[in-house]
């Protein structure tokens, strides 16, 4: 079962309150067949324990990845994945759909 908005928000303000780094990702968009809406969010902190979902668990891993990454970095990052991308078969995105999702650094 995935986590409410309202759970992954608060999970969210929860590490940033005892001083974690946390990074929110966001489904902006979807084409074709996709694992997760847009709207929907994952939340991960920095030590990659995660809150939510942005595909069902197909391409989570990567994204983990790359909020790590914006949480050191600060900088934000938009995410593509789908079937005519490498990457997508790598991480196991084989829906047949795309899906787009935004990175951010929780400050």
């Amino acid at each position: 079962m995935t986590a409410t908005a309202e759970a992954i928000l608060e999970q969210a303000a929860d590490w940033r309150a005892a001083g974690k780094g946390v990074a929110l990702a966001t489904v902006i968009g979807t084409w074709g067949s996709s694992p997760r809406p847009a709207g929907s969010q994952l939340a991960v902190d920095d030590s990659g324990a995660m809150i939510g979902s942005v595909s069902g668990g197909c391409i989570e891993g990567a994204v983990v990845l790359e909020a790590i990454e914006a949480i050191k970095d600060g900088k934000p990052r938009l995410l593509e994945f789908g079937v005519t991308d490498e990457q997508a078969w790598e991480v196991g995105l084989a829906c047949g759909g795309k899906v787009q999702v935004y990175v951010e650094a929780v400050e």
